[in-house]
């Protein structure tokens, strides 16, 4: 077998693995979607959805981690090979943790619209975080399906606005169990669900953090935003 033919072979190995990425991200994105229907309209039919979604995001996790190894076991990449099948393992477990955080969301839900008090829920506020989240997940699934690092960089800046929602409505809730000590169940169970969203958006700028890591080779976890944009130049 031609060195040729080799190099073609473990292109393609890689443009599979990459395309299951998406896949489970496509997966992930309709199970936050359902999550999120459940929040906004009480919907016990979504929050169903996205609990049984579940279950093939974590099937598809294991089956993508063991092409992975396969791989890396076969071929030995080097350089931005190996980040790239690196990055996928990591993007994929990311995935897999948004998808239990939207499960999260919709078992919370499903107690809540059984207890009669689906609503009451303060969808408006709530809104905003879930669409922060959503759309953050979006964009770094899209940045990923086309190595952006720009993107990525907007990303990282963004998911700052998500913290900012989070913090608000945490005030909020600690007013309302203040005035009404009867709403402090309640108000626990909106803060479950705030926070959830919150960790969606962290799962989203960890994958725009590996899309830099595959391009540049620069590994911008934990740094500030002035060296991501050195890395990224």
């Amino acid at each position: 077998m031609t060195d040729k033919h080799l190099s073609t072979q473990f292109d393609s190995e890689l443009g599979d693995v990459s395309s299951r990425v998406l896949e489970i991200g496509g997966l992930v994105e309709a199970q936050l979607s359902d999550a999120v229907n459940a929040l906004i309209n009480g919907s016990s039919a979504a929050a169903d959805r996205a609990m049984a979604t579940g279950a093939r995001v974590n099937s598809l996790e294991i089956e993508i981690d063991s092409e992975i190894s396969s791989i890396i076991a076969r071929r030995q990449p080097a350089a931005r090979d190996l980040r790239l099948l690196i990055a996928i393992s990591k993007t994929t477990a990311n995935l897999e943790r948004v998808g239990d955080e939207a499960e999260k969301i919709a078992r919370m839900m499903k107690t809540i619209i059984a207890s009669g008090q689906g609503n009451r829920v303060p969808t408006a506020e709530l809104r905003v975080a879930a669409d922060l989240a959503a759309g953050l997940l979006r964009k770094s699934l899209d940045g990923f399906a086309r190595l952006d690092t720009a993107l990525a960089v907007d990303i990282l800046k963004e998911d700052d606005l998500i913290d900012v929602e989070f913090n608000g409505f945490v005030r909020k809730l600690i007013t309302y169990m203040m005035e009404d000590p009867r709403k402090i169940s309640y108000s626990l169970d909106l803060l479950f669900v705030a926070k959830a969203l919150e960790r969606i958006g962290d799962h989203a700028k960890n994958i725009a953090e590996f899309t830099i890591y595959i391009v540049k080779g620069a590994d911008v976890r934990h740094t500030s935003m002035d060296e991501v944009e050195s890395a990224v130049k």
